[in-house]
């Protein structure tokens, strides 16, 4: 049977090259402590390996603000989440396979991330991304990846990356294209809050 035929009896598509060839140049620069700009299935964020310890601190020296608590991962699965989560509650990933739009889910125990990402309680902000270029980068780069919303501390949260200051666009290495930004929210997740052994606390709706 040939490819394309086997594309369409599946419903996958051929990967867009031009996808793939941003993909492959963010995990680049990522894997070299870059920082990227990136859209995500929510807002536009500022993205780093969530295991660099100095480039998160660049991020927070972009942000101006040293705000763990704004600081969350992309992970590409719940298998994934629970590598850097060692004390997580089964209930949280029940709620998350439930949620029907972008849920960040704050876990206790945090391992495995850079230290400066951890906030004192120990927890860490995750979230499995419904979105093409997330994904295919999440999986690229084999290790879950910081996202922040791309601005300075204090000011509005960009959905889109013309609404984006120069001075954050200055200060990354990578500007993904807009055209992978694919359908976006266009608003910052609902965030829920779960303890060791299953206390709950809604942070944003």
């Amino acid at each position: 049977m040939r490819q394309q035929d086997n594309v369409r009896k599946t419903g996958e598509r051929k990967p867009d090259a031009a996808l793939l060839a941003a993909v492959d140049e963010a995990a680049k620069i990522l894997k070299a402590g870059g920082l990227i700009l990136y859209p995500t299935d929510t807002v536009w964020g500022i993205g780093c390996d969530a295991t660099n310890e100095e480039a998160v601190q660049r991020i927070y020296a972009l942000k101006q603000s040293e705000n763990k608590h704004a600081m969350l991962v992309l992970c590409p699965s719940a298998d994934e989440i629970v590598r850097y989560v060692n004390r997580a509650p089964g209930i949280a990933f029940e709620v998350m396979e439930m949620a029907t739009s972008p849920l960040t889910l704050i876990l206790p125990g945090a391992t495995g991330v850079a230290k400066n990402l951890i906030p004192d309680e120990g927890t860490l902000g995750v979230r499995v991304p419904d979105h093409e270029f997330c994904q295919r980068l999440l999986r690229k780069l084999g290790r879950p990846i910081v996202s922040t919303s791309a601005n300075i501390s204090g000011e509005k949260t960009p959905r889109t990356l013309p609404e984006i200051t120069a001075e954050i666009v200055a200060g990354v290495d990578y500007v993904v294209n807009p055209r992978f930004q694919g359908r976006s929210t266009g608003k910052s997740s609902s965030i829920i809050a779960f303890g060791e052994n299953g206390e709950v606390q809604v942070i944003r709706e």
